[in-house]
C-alpha cells in the first residue's frame, strides 16, 4: 500500500509565484485559502463582498484618510510655519515627526483594543480624538499647542488605520482579501497624494488653519453616521488586560529611535556649520542606547508574559522577518518623498507651495489608484512577480532622480516621481498581505499591529532622517532664497535620493531572499 505524505503540520508553507501555495495549521487548510499554480489562481466559487462590510471600510478609511490627510497638508506649509512660529527646519519637521512617531506608538495596542473592546466603541473613541485634535489646531498659535494637537491627531489615527485593516482581514471573503487590502491602502495613500496640493491651495487663498474647519464637519457628517450603521461585530470580546509595562517600553523605544536619529543629525549640521556640538551627540547617544534597551526589554517580557501587549512567536518565521524589514523601510521612502519633493521645488527650483504640492500630485494620487490592481493581481499571481517588478520600477525611477538631481526641473520631477508611486502603489500593500497571510489567523491582530507600527516608524524615521541630510547641505549656506542656499539645498537633495536608492535596494533584496526561501520550503513539502 502506497504510503502518502501529511502536511508539515508545524509551520505554513507557501510557495510564491508559479509553484503551489499552501497555509496549513494543525494539518489543516484554512477555508478560502488559495493555492496558485503556474501562476493561476485555483478556481474557487465566487464569493459576494457584503455591502456593510463596504460601508465599514469607507467610514474607517475616511476616518484614517483625514488624519493622514492632514498630516502631508502640513509638509506643504513648512515655509510658512517657519515664518509664523519662528523655528529652523530641523524644529518644524517635527509637526510631521510626532504625528508619525505618536500614530507608531499608539498602534501596538491596536491588537489589545481589538481583543478587549467592539469594533463600534473602538471608532467611536477615535473620532472623538480627531474632532478634538482638529479643535485644538484650530485655536492654537503656538508652537507647543500645535506639537499638542498632533499629538491627539496622531492617536486617533493610530487607533483608526489599524481597526479598518483588522475589519478587512477579519470579515472579508478569502478569495477577496488581496482586492479589499488593496482598497485599503487606496483609501490611505490617496490622502498623502492630495494633502501637499490641498495645502498649497488653501495656503494660496485662505489661512492654513481652515483646513481642520473643513475637516470635523466630514467626520461628523460622515464617517461617524456610517460606522454607526454598518460597523458591527464578528466576535466576541476578550477580557484582556493592557500591560502598561510593556506599553511604556515601546513607547521609550520608538521614541528614542527617532530621537535619536533626530539629534544625530542635530550634532553632525551643527559640526558642519562649526557650532557646539558635543551636547546634540550626547542627547543621541543616551537616546539611542535609552530606545534600544526598551524594546528589547519588551521582547523579554512579551516572551515571559502570560498576556503580552503583542505576542511575538510569529516572528520566528525568517519569512515573516524578511517581510517586515521591507515593511518598514520603505515608508521612509513613500511618505520620506512628501517632505523632499515640496521642500526641494521650493527651497532650490524656486516654486509656489500650490506648484510644489501639484508636483506630488500626479504620482500619489494616479499610483494610489493601482492598489486595488495589485491586490487583484496578488490574488490572481501570487505575491513574487507583482511585488518584485513593482518596486524595480521604485529602483529605476529613484535612481533617475539620483542621476539628473543637479539638472532637475519640476516637470522631470513629477514624472520621476510618478513612476515611483506607481510601482510602490502596486507592490507595498501587498507585502502586509502576503506576511499576514503566512500567520495562523489568530495572530492576525499581532501581526497587523506589528506591521502599523513599523509602518508609521519608517515613515516617522524617514521624515527625521531626510530633513537631517537637508538640514547638513544647507548649514553655513547663507539666506534662504539665495543662489547658494538654492545649490546646497539641490546637493543636498541629490544625497538625498542616494539614500533612498540604497534603502529601496535593500528592501528588494529582502523580499526576493524572502520568496526563494518560501519557494525552498514548498518544494521540501
Amino acid at each position: 500500500m502506497k504510503r502518502t505524505r501529511q502536511p508539515n503540520t508545524n509551520r505554513n508553507s507557501r510557495t510564491i509565484g508559479g509553484e503551489e501555495r499552501s497555509s496549513c495549521v494543525n494539518g489543516q487548510q484554512p477555508q478560502g485559502t488559495q493555492v496558485y499554480r503556474n501562476g493561476e489562481a485555483a478556481a474557487t466559487a465566487p464569493e459576494r463582498i457584503p455591502k456593510r462590510l463596504i460601508g465599514s471600510i469607507v467610514s474607517v478609511g475616511s476616518l484614517a484618510f483625514i488624519g493622514i490627510l492632514t498630516e502631508t497638508v502640513m509638509t506643504v506649509l513648512f515655509p510658512e510655519l517657519m515664518a509664523e512660529f519662528h523655528v529652523d527646519t530641523a524644529t518644524v519637521q517635527w509637526i510631521t515627526t510626532i504625528y508619525l512617531l505618536v500614530v507608531g506608538v499608539t498602534m501596538p495596542i491596536s491588537s489589545y483594543l481589538n481583543r478587549r473592546f467592539t469594533m463600534k466603541s473602538t471608532f467611536i473613541a477615535a473620532v472623538i480624538l480627531a474632532v478634538l485634535g482638529s479643535c485644538l489646531m484650530i485655536v492654537g498659535h503656538s508652537f507647543p499647542v500645535i506639537l499638542c494637537a498632533r499629538v491627539v491627531q496622531g492617536v486617533g489615527s493610530g487607533i483608526a488605520t489599524p481597526l479598518m485593516i483588522n475589519i478587512i482581514l477579519e470579515q472579508s471573503p478569502h478569495s477577496k482579501v488581496g482586492r479589499l487590502m488593496g482598497v485599503g491602502s487606496l483609501v490611505i495613500t490617496v490622502a498623502p497624494a492630495i494633502g501637499p496640493t490641498v495645502g498649497g491651495a488653501v495656503a494660496s487663498v485662505l489661512p492654513w488653519r481652515s483646513i481642520f474647519v473643513i475637516v470635523i464637519p466630514v467626520v461628523l457628517l460622515v464617517s461617524l453616521p456610517i460606522g454607526l450603521v454598518c460597523i458591527h461585530q464578528t466576535r466576541p470580546t476578550q477580557p484582556t488586560k493592557l500591560n502598561p509595562l510593556q506599553f511604556a517600553a515601546i513607547v521609550i523605544g520608538l521614541s528614542g529611535l527617532i530621537l535619536a536619529l533626530n539629534q544625530t543629525g542635530v550634532a553632525v549640521s551643527t559640526a558642519v556649520a562649526g557650532g557646539a556640538w558635543a551636547s546634540a551627540a550626547v542627547i543621541a547617544a543616551v537616546s539611542l542606547v535609552t530606545g534600544v534597551g526598551a524594546l528589547v526589554f519588551f521582547a523579554w517580557s512579551s516572551r515571559r508574559s502570560f498576556s503580552p501587549l503583542i505576542r511575538l512567536g510569529w516572528l520566528r518565521d525568517p519569512v515573516v522577518l524578511l517581510h517586515l524589514l521591507p515593511y518598514t523601510m520603505l515608508p521612509m521612502v513613500g511618505i520620506g518623498f512628501g517632505y523632499v519633493i515640496t521642500n526641494l521645488a521650493q527651497l532650490s527650483l524656486h516654486t509656489t507651495a500650490l506648484v510644489a504640492g501639484m508636483l506630488v500630485l500626479p504620482g500619489a494620487l494616479l499610483g494610489a489608484f493601482f492598489a486595488p490592481v495589485g491586490g487583484m493581481l496578488y490574488d490572481k499571481h501570487g505575491p513574487t512577480r507583482p511585488i518584485l517588478i513593482a518596486f524595480a520600477c521604485c529602483i529605476a525611477a529613484v535612481a533617475l532622480m539620483l542621476v539628473f538631481s543637479m539638472h532637475l526641473t519640476p516637470v522631470l520631477l513629477a514624472l520621476f516621481y510618478f513612476v515611483f508611486g506607481v510601482g510602490y502603489a502596486l507592490g507595498f500593500s501587498n507585502i502586509m498581505t502576503d506576511a499576514i497571510n503566512g500567520i495562523h489567523r489568530e495572530f492576525t491582530p499581532d501581526g497587523n499591529a506589528v506591521f502599523n507600527t513599523a509602518l508609521q516608524f519608517g515613515g516617522a524615521a524617514g521624515t527625521t532622517l531626510f530633513s537631517t541630510v537637508f538640514a547638513i547641505a544647507q548649514a553655513g549656506a547663507g539666506a534662504e532664497r539665495s543662489p547658494a542656499f538654492a545649490h546646497a539645498t539641490a546637493v543636498g537633495g541629490a544625497w538625498t535620493f542616494a539614500v533612498m536608492l540604497a534603502i529601496v535596494c535593500v528592501a528588494w533584496v529582502c523580499l526576493f531572499a524572502a520568496f526563494r526561501m518560501s519557494a525552498r520550503r514548498a518544494a521540501r513539502a
